[in-house]
This record gives C-alpha cells, structure tokens and sequence, in this order.
C-alpha cells in the first residue's frame, strides 16, 4: 500500500505521524512511503533520517495526499485539506468529529474511509490510541495550569504547593480518567491541595488506593461540583465520552462565584470542551478571561512537547497501521475486529454512533458494511 505523512498545518502543531523507524516498519513489509518535506522537523526528524529509512520525500501536501491510499496523521485536517479527500482514500488520525460538523460533512461527501485514533476501543474497553496523549495532556494541565495562576499571566498569584506558612493551591480536577489520574497525579507531586471528582466509584476507590490521603475523592453532581469551583484555585475538565461531545459540567453560573483570577484547564475542548464558556484557543494565545476566570483551553496540548508526544503516539499506533496497510482496511477489521471501532465514516456513511446521535444524522453500523 502507498502511505503518507504530511506536515500538520494546526496552528503550532509540531508532532508528526510517522516517525523514521515507522517508516521503516512500514518499508519492511513491502509498503511505499512517502513523508512531505519538513513533516518531521518539529518533533526533531530530519528528511534525511526518514531517506535513510525508506521514504520517499515530496515537496508539497498536494503530492503527499495524491500518492497515498492511507494518509497517516496526527491531528484531524483542516478546511484547507478537505479537497484532498476523494473516495477510498483511508485516513488515520485524530478527528474528533463530535465536535467538528464540518469536517465530518467533507468525509460523508467525499467517501473517504476515516479511522479515528480517539474511537478505537480494545476488548477490555481501553482506549490505546488516546491514552497516550491523554497521559501527556492529563499532565500538562497541571503544568500549564500552574503558570496560568501567575499574576502575569492573569492568575490569582498563588503557588501551587506554596511554601511552610502558607496555603496550597486547591485544584478541582473533574474527571478521573487517564486525564485526570495524570493530572492528580502531578498536582499530588507538585504539593497541591487535589480533589477529583467522578460518577465511577469503581474509579474513584482505585485512585483512594494509590493516592490516599493525599486527594479527596467525590462523586460528582452538579451541586457537588458548583461546591467545590467556588473554592478551587485550578480546575482540570477531563470527561470524556468517546467519540462524543463532552457533557458542560462547569456552568457559566459558577464563574461568577469562583475566586478572581482562578484557571480553568479544559482538557475536554477536543470535543467541545466541558465548560459552557470554552473556546478553542492556540498555543500562541492560549488563555481568555470570563467573569475574572482564566481559560487555557488549547485543542492540541501535546503538540507543544511533540519530542515526547510523537514518540508516544506513534508506539500506540502503529501496530494498528501496519494491519491496515497489510490487509487492506476491510480485512484487517474481519483479522482483528477492534479496528471496527475506529471507523467514523465509510464510502459516505456514518459509522459512528455517538458522533451520529451529536449531530442528529443517520448512523450505519459499520459491521453490516464489511462482512
């Protein structure tokens, strides 16, 4: 099969999807690469490593797109590359389509068969091609929250582990998912004062378990979360139902009661985000202020250590590549049918259910598609 990689184009999006040693992998089985000039640098990937391993590099997205029968990607594309979609063209990356009616019109019109990272669910219900991005992203809200708390940078001015004498910073974290366990995990290592909320108790006692008595655990509820906002000096929205818009958890009503220059970190915006006031913004620019709080809600969070996130994603995806470029997509789904689940659309269908009921659209189930 010919696959590509082109350069992201999201504003400071610097990972890549393929890295050398995928290219490799991808050679060795018989398969022709070919990776667009420059896709690689900001993750620290020269042209001439990806040669080195098999690829063929073009000069333009153009070239990159006509040449391929699997694009390989990280984020999903932008209105500028919807003409490069035509049918039978398979496309692996994130795409997050609950969120992005547009882009989910461009893939039905033109047949494209897109697989989605954030969709591909293993047996045990696991989601192996988002965690990874999720453990960086869960970690960096603390990171980046921690800084947005500076008086320079809009915050209240309070450190988050303060120093002998002094409060700790309280950090809400909503959500105990990959994301918020990582989170927690930093805010705990860092000396905040953490609580996490969630409606898995199962998840909540595992995490009382590893943690102690070093976090609060509570189970959410609008009441509870209200609460615990009008206290916080940091919160971390981490829900997620996959392949789905994130539930508004945080109210526009509860900004006006938090404390004066508290953050939010929507770690949700991928998929509309999980407070009312959300709106994508970018690393360049990455906060705004509603009602005194601070917003950090950039859309691709991970692409700002793509050193680190690239290695990490494309570990996890590869596997799933290299099955589809072998067998085709339709035979790698009937060798291994959790790649199903990764199918948002199909030769003009929709084959997601969460991202159909999101929009109001028919939903095919992909299975009466490729038998």
């Amino acid at each position: 099969m010919n696959v590509g990689c082109v350069k992201e184009i999201k504003s400071n999006e610097f990972r890549v999807g393929l890295t050398p040693d995928n290219v490799a992998a991808y050679t060795a089985q018989g398969h022709k690469v070919a990776i667009e000039a420059g896709a690689g640098i900001g993750s620290g990937y020269s042209d001439q490593e990806y040669e080195a391993a098999g690829a063929k590099i073009l000069s333009s997205a153009k070239e990159v797109w006509d040449f391929s029968e699997m694009m390989v990607k990280v984020k999903e594309p932008l209105e500028e590359e919807y003409a490069f979609f035509r049918k039978d063209l398979i496309l692996y990356t994130y795409l997050h389509l609950a969120a992005d009616r547009p882009q989910t019109d461009a893939l039905l019109q033109s047949g494209v068969k897109a697989v989605a990272y954030e969709t591909l669910t293993e047996k045990d219900h696991s989601l192996p091609l988002l965690a990874p991005m999720s453990q960086i992203a869960g970690r960096l809200s603390i990171q980046e929250g921690a800084k947005c708390l500076e008086k320079p940078f809009g915050g209240s001015g309070i450190l988050l582990s303060g120093v002998p004498g002094t409060e700790k910073a309280k950090v809400l974290i909503l959500g105990a998912g990959t994301v918020g366990a990582n989170a927690c995990k930093v805010a705990v290592g860092m000396g905040a004062d953490v609580t996490i909320t969630d409606i898995n108790l199962a998840r909540l006692a595992y995490l009382d378990d590893i943690f102690g008595s070093r976090i609060q655990t509570l189970y959410s509820t609008d009441a509870q979360i209200r609460r615990q906002m009008a206290q916080a000096d940091l919160v971390i929205g981490s829900v997620l139902i996959p392949g789905k818009a994130a539930p508004k958890l945080i109210k526009k009503a509860y900004l006006s009661e938090m404390k004066p220059g508290s953050v939010i970190v929507d770690v949700a915006v991928d998929q509309g985000g999980c407070c009312e006031t959300t709106k994508v913004t970018y690393h360049d620019n990455p906060t705004f202020v509603v009602d005194g709080v601070v917003h950090y809600c950039v859309g691709n969070m991970p692409g700002a250590v793509p050193r680190t996130a690239t290695a990490a994603l494309t570990n996890a995806t590869l596997r799933y590549g290299l099955a589809i470029a072998g067998s085709g997509l339709e035979e790698a789904c009937r060798k291994n049918p959790v790649i199903y689940s990764g199918i948002n659309t199909y030769q003009g269908k929709l084959t997601c259910k969460n991202v159909a009921d999101s929009f109001g659209l028919e939903y095919t189930d992909i299975t009466s598609l490729i038998h």
